[in-house]
Parts: C-alpha cells; sequence; structure tokens
C-alpha cells in the first residue's frame, strides 16, 4: 500500500521517539495573501548615512540615531553638498538651522556665514548665538549706514573686474525687473572701465559709476562711432537705478568703502538683514551683492570647509538674476569646499515664479532636502517637484514640530531633531519673530541623558584627535553635536 511505511523508518523513528520524545510532526503549508503574511516579518529601518558627522537627532522608525555631514557624505552618497530647507513657519526650522550651524563649529575647520533675514527688537534672531561666541553681526541698515555703519562697496578691488561688471548688471537687472538691452550694458560697460582705469588712489564707488554715465567720455562715443549725446541716453536708465544705491532709500550700504574691520577668518559671520524691507526690491538686491561680495572676498582654496545659509532663500531662487548668480557660486564652490543651505517656506513660492527654469537648477543642485510639516496640497506639490516617493508625501501633513522628512540623495527617513540643554537658550527666545518661541518647546525635545553624553563625549574626543586642518583622525571620534 503505498501509504504504509518502510518497517526501517518506522522502527528509527520509535527508538528517536524513546530518546528524544516525540517527533515534531509534519505540517501542510499555509497559503494565504502577502498583506496578511506581513505581520511575520519583523520591522526594519532604512541604513542610516554613517557614524561621521553632526547629530541632528534620531530616526523616528527605528529610534537611531540620525547623523549628518555633507562634507563627509560628499562623492560618496551626495553628489553636491547643498542643503534645502522646506515647511511652514512654526515647525522648527530655525531649530534646525541654528542646532546644526553650532554643532559643525565643533570641528576645527567649518566656518559659517548666515544671511538672517529676520528678527525684532532691533536685532535679528542669529544675535544671541553671535553674542554667546563674541561675534558682531555685520548690520546693513540704511539709517545706520548714514551715520559710518557698514559698508560692503560692490567695486572693491577684491573683486575682479569681471566680478564687479557682472554685479553692477544683477544690481541694475533686479531693480528694473528685465534683462538689459545691448546699448545699456555698453554704456555701463564703459563707464565702469573709465573708472577702473582712471582711480588709483582709493576705492572707486558706485557715485563715480553714476557720474561717468551721466557724463560720459567722447571716447566712448568714438570707440562704436556714435554720437556723444547717444551715449548718455543709453545710460540714463542706468544711472537712475544705481542712484538709488547711491542717493536713495538703500544710500549708504554700498556707496563707498568697504568697512574696515570685518573680520572674514571668523568662524561665523552673521549679516543681519532683519532692518530691511524683506518684500521689497532691496532683499533680492542685497542678497547679489553680498553673495558675489562672499564670493570674492571669503572662499578660498585654504582647505577650510565653508557653509554659507540663507534665511528667506526665494528672494535669491525667486530672481532670475540673482538666481544665475548662485548657480555659478554654487558650481564654483563645490571644488572649494562650500554647502549651500537655503531655506524656503514653500516651494510654490519658487518653482512658479519669474526664475522657474534657474529654480529648478538650484533645487537639482540640492541633494539634501528636509521637509517640515506642510498642508496635505502643498506637501503633494513638493513630492512631485523633489520626487519623493508616496509614503512621505503622506505623512507630510501629519508630522508634529521638530519632525521631518529627510531626503538625502534618495535615501528618505524620518528624523526626530533633538536639542541639549545647552542649547536651548540660544535657539528659543522671547521676540515674537522667533519661529519657536519657549511655549512651543516641545516641539524639538532636549536630548536623553544617553543620548547627550554621548554627544558631549564623542564632541570632546573630537577636539583632541582633530588633525592639522581640522580634519577627524576616525570616524567615530568625528561625530559632534
Amino acid at each position: 500500500m503505498s501509504g504504509a511505511r518502510d518497517p526501517l523508518t518506522a522502527v528509527t523513528d520509535a527508538f528517536t521517539s524513546f530518546l528524544f520524545g516525540k517527533t515534531e510532526t509534519t505540517r501542510l503549508p499555509v497559503r494565504t495573501s502577502t498583506g496578511q503574511a506581513q505581520a511575520v516579518y519583523l520591522p526594519t529601518a532604512a541604513p542610516g548615512l554613517g557614524d561621521s558627522g553632526v547629530i541632528i537627532g534620531r530616526e523616528v522608525y527605528s529610534g537611531k540615531g540620525y547623523i549628518y555631514d555633507p562634507f563627509q557624505l560628499y562623492g560618496q552618497q551626495l553628489p553636491a553638498p547643498h542643503w534645502l530647507v522646506l515647511g511652514e513657519s512654526g515647525n522648527g526650522k530655525s531649530a534646525l538651522e541654528k542646532t546644526y550651524v553650532l554643532r559643525q563649529l565643533r570641528f576645527r575647520d567649518r566656518q559659517v556665514v548666515v544671511l538672517d533675514a529676520q528678527g525684532e527688537d532691533g536685532v535679528g534672531e542669529w544675535n544671541l548665538i553671535a553674542e554667546e561666541m563674541g561675534i558682531t553681526p555685520i548690520r546693513l541698515d540704511p539709517t545706520a549706514a548714514l551715520d559710518q555703519g557698514i559698508r560692503l562697496n560692490p567695486l572693491d578691488p577684491a573683486i575682479t573686474t569681471t566680478g564687479q561688471l557682472a554685479l553692477l548688471r544683477t544690481i541694475i537687472e533686479v531693480a528694473m525687473g528685465h534683462g538689459l538691452d545691448e546699448r545699456s550694458g555698453f554704456a555701463l560697460k564703459v563707464a565702469h572701465a573709465y573708472v577702473n582705469a582712471t582711480i588709483a588712489d582709493r576705492q572707486p564707488v558706485l557715485t563715480d559709476i553714476v557720474e561717468q554715465l551721466r557724463h560720459p567720455e567722447p571716447e566712448s562715443a568714438q570707440a562704436m562711432n556714435v554720437a556723444l549725446e547717444d551715449v548718455r541716453a543709453w545710460g540714463l536708465d542706468v544711472a537712475l537705478v544705481l542712484d538709488r544705491l547711491v542717493d536713495g532709500d538703500l544710500r549708504g550700504m554700498f556707496d563707498g568703502p568697504t568697512t574696515v574691520g570685518i573680520d572674514l577668518d571668523a568662524p561665523l559671520i552673521v549679516f543681519d538683514l532683519s532692518h530691511i524691507d524683506r518684500n521689497s526690491i532691496a532683499m533680492p538686491i542685497l542678497m547679489a551683492i553680498v553673495g558675489v561680495w562672499l564670493e570674492h572676498t571669503w572662499i578660498r582654496p585654504d582647505r577650510r570647509k565653508r557653509i554659507f545659509l540663507v534665511e528667506e532663500a526665494w528672494h535669491i531662487i525667486n530672481s532670475p538674476f540673482v538666481a544665475q548668480l548662485f548657480q555659478r557660486l554654487l558650481k564654483f564652490g563645490r571644488r572649494l569646499g562650500l554647502s549651500f543651505v537655503a531655506v524656503v517656506h514653500h516651494l510654490s513660492d519658487v518653482v512658479d515664479g519669474a526664475a522657474a527654469r534657474e529654480a529648478a537648477a538650484i533645487l537639482k543642485m540640492a541633494s539634501t532636502r528636509t521637509i517640515y510639516a506642510q498642508k496635505a496640497d502643498e506637501a503633494r506639490a513638493t513630492g512631485k517637484v523633489l520626487g519623493l516617493p508616496r509614503w512621505a508625501v503622506e505623512i507630510i501633513p501629519t508630522l508634529s514640530p521638530g519632525i521631518a522628512v529627510w531626503d538625502v540623495n534618495g535615501n528618505v527617513q524620518v528624523v526626530k531633531h533633538l536639542i541639549t540643554e545647552a542649547e536651548r537658550p540660544l535657539v528659543f527666545t522671547d521676540r515674537a519673530m522667533t519661529e519657536a518661541a519657549p511655549a512651543r518647546q516641545p516641539e524639538a525635545p532636549s536630548l536623553d541623558a544617553e543620548l547627550e553624553a554621548e554627544t558631549e563625549a564623542r564632541a570632546m574626543a573630537m577636539e583632541h584627535v582633530s588633525g592639522p586642518h581640522g580634519e577627524p583622525d576616525g570616524s567615530s571620534a568625528s561625530t559632534v553635536a
């Protein structure tokens, strides 16, 4: 009979049962769906970004510490070190930016520039951190500039002649809202060339350019075989725009030699723009001038890793002319160790604007994207532009303050930002304009005792093992908070 067992097998099973107990019975396989069977699998989490960098917080689903550093990841997991931070106000963007900068500055080879566009009580919201580090913010204020305040000269000799002309064109194009035509561009070029060729005993200033546009030299007309009056007419609109920086509402900040004593070697440099109307044309003009000035005076091939953090960055990305300048800065900066951090409330502020093409190019270079809570329709639009997975788009509207979706070149995780007790007084202030006031402190919980102790231990280790240029000697010691 086909069902009968071999006598030898039966004897063997009986003997085995006598020695070890009853053998396990054979069970028929169970047929089920993958939806039902998934419960038998243990939960898993995506791998982290390594253990080298600064501690951001904890990965929500696994509870693991989340560590990030664009300089450590560049060339391995990141094609570019630039970073985009998005989200509604009050969800923790400011807290993240400030703690990130404080933790990066624990490395000896780091330097940070912040364009601080928010503030109250006469100071920017980075003022507390600057004071704690013994840094005096560079406060750009038209009123103070008239009383020997801070000045940045677009014609500073530290900027190349080509850079000066490009900056002048950008200022004019931003103010006019359109590109310069060939005739106006020619009038500006010859005026700039004449000023640089004839003034040698001091720094040329914008007043010199305006004067030359109003009263061009005969040689300028002869070079193009046109009448002198034509050259003057071509440069009239340009002169009127620049006159705003010389004798208008922005006077004093850019129409004189660069202020002596600006310390470009300080670990933290804060440009306080809080006195400038954020909705006026002045803000993108300021962004352009500061950006180009930094490109030619701050970024140097000295192996330092630099971070350029811009609040209200839509003033850059939403202007075609300013965006083009910063796009070049980003490309140029990758070779010299520059990480650009752009903070924007809504992606729709820029992708649907006049600079959609330039915005797309800048967004493409931002390999790291951090998205805090947004409304459902905004989250869907953001996910479409950034190519986020569907599950991430669906949870963005449900995120609690202090929790964000991090997309690091396709490695998408949900991260809870944590703050040490030492950082808390510097991150949360009582000013109404601050994004996270004390009443909202739960949005970014403190580090627990274990993680905080680990953070401090790693930071102390880092300070002792850094190489001659601030480069970490070991991956474990290079994790700081």
